[in-house]
């Protein structure tokens, strides 16, 4: 049949062959109809694929929720200014800080 739309063609392996056993067992009606099955078959995948897509994506917001604010008032006003107090004051030993919390190298 014509259509504008892109085809793909796809090999019969044993795993394909599974997937098509239980496909004509869902859908006796297209039995007959390999593309039908596979096609019916492909859009259910992609629907599970979403809804488990999309429930990961609430479980996520939802420990995010669960845990924000938790660590709020374990660092006391001015940790950070006593943290950098340890720190190099000069050039070169900021560059070495810096570079070190990122994982770069510096010449000693």
């Amino acid at each position: 049949m014509p259509t504008d739309h892109r085809r793909h063609a796809i090999t019969e392996t044993e795993d394909i062959s599974n997937a098509l056993d239980v496909a004509r067992r869902v859908w006796p009606d297209l039995a007959d109809k390999p593309g039908a099955l596979l096609r019916r078959l492909v859009l259910v995948g992609a629907d599970k694929v979403k809804h488990d897509a999309d429930v990961l994506r609430r479980e996520r917001g939802q420990a995010i929720a669960d845990t924000g604010g938790a660590l709020t008032g374990v660092f006391g006003p001015g940790y950070l200014s006593e943290l950098r107090e340890d720190w190099p004051s000069d050039r070169a030993g900021r560059q070495h800080v810096d570079r070190t919390l990122r994982g770069g190298r510096c010449a000693p």
